[in-house]
């Protein structure tokens, strides 16, 4: 492979990180702008958020508590999570904040959540699929699977598709359970190559994180589409929450690292305001019963063209069922 086709991958990252940076930018000054919203309170119902213990994931668990729910943060540092969790309760003044191991780059760690899980015997009203990783160095999960395909993606199509049941049984018809999936604009640039999803061939680091996003808008749709199907009170949809100020960005080179050091303040969202789309997205009236949506900015987006793909969405869906050994009821739909 030339040298230009490997850089090609990073070179569409960061022109589409360049073009929601800017955005950001003007939206911010602009004068004005539409009030934070406020949304009913949640007693009652409980949440798991994937990655709650730190960055995007920690503000969405922290709103969510706040408005009542009883809040489970699934994340693989006990020591990190536990600290979260103290902290959220004594914000929040909500002791429904725990923490739960789930290290997502493991299938039998996710089985092991689940079960933990359903051994409490609650329901399950939202469920945010928000943790990942960002230009890793090439190397494998514990299942062999390419990190960003396996940890993203595949560790969240497990988990989902393990607590769907429980999801179903709590939704009702005019309080659907909520699935929400975190992917960012870079799934714009992905491309998915189902003869090659763990990168075997040529690996860029770029490219695997933008395909890992990009599966993660098929699968939501899949999934909407298969819920509906079978009349199930479960809504699914996807969520970009621009380009944020976190510890994704640890993997990048040097001069990038010097760049975002400069310039975040200016260009790139707080953790805190990455998590309202996300927040939005698990508690807004305004989406009660709404499915198979792409959201930015709290607002309804058109994802790339080729995620409306109903085909590529099936062929992904059968595969990850049998990389994750699980039924594939999608294939009852055909």
């Amino acid at each position: 492979m030339s040298l230009l086709s490997r850089a090609l991958p990073a070179l569409r990252l960061y022109c589409i990180g360049l073009a929601v940076a800017l955005h950001q930018l003007l939206r911010r000054l602009r004068p004005g702008g539409p009030p934070a919203p406020v949304f009913p309170t949640q007693n009652g119902n409980v949440a798991i958020v994937t990655g709650g213990a730190k960055g995007i994931g920690y503000h969405t668990v922290k709103h969510l508590a706040r408005l009542g729910m009883h809040v489970i943060i699934a994340g693989n540092d006990e020591s990190e999570g536990q600290e979260a969790v103290r902290k959220i309760k004594e914000e929040t003044v909500n002791e429904k904040v725990e923490f739960l191991h789930c290290d997502l780059a493991s299938m039998k760690s996710i089985r092991q959540f689940v079960q933990q899980f359903r051994a409490k015997n609650c329901p399950l009203h939202v469920l945010v699929n928000n943790a990942g990783v960002m230009l890793v160095p090439e190397r494998k999960t514990e299942d062999g699977f390419e990190e960003h395909f396996g940890l993203n993606y595949l560790g969240h199509f497990l988990l989902t598709n393990l607590l769907l049941e429980t999801l179903k049984q709590s939704g009702t018809r005019s309080r659907n359970a909520r699935v929400i999936t975190v992917s960012s604009a870079t799934h714009y640039v992905g491309r998915l190559h189902l003869n090659d999803l763990q990168s075997r061939c040529s690996y860029s680091p770029h490219g695997a994180y933008a395909q890992s996003k990009l599966a993660l808008v098929l699968f939501t749709y899949r999934l909407q589409h298969l819920v509906t199907a079978d009349g199930s009170h479960v809504t699914a949809n996807v969520v970009d929450p621009g380009v944020v100020n976190t510890e994704l960005y640890k993997n990048v080179c040097w001069a990038t690292k010097v760049v975002k050091w400069m310039t975040a303040w200016l260009f790139f969202k707080t953790p805190e305001e990455g998590a309202s789309t996300s927040i939005y997205a698990a508690v807004s009236p305004e989406l009660e019963g709404v499915g198979g949506i792409y959201l930015y900015n709290e607002q309804r987006t058109k994802s790339t063209d080729v995620s409306y793909d109903e085909e590529l969405q099936r062929r992904l869906w059968t595969e990850s069922c049998k990389m994750t050994r699980i039924c594939d009821v999608g294939s009852r739909d055909l």
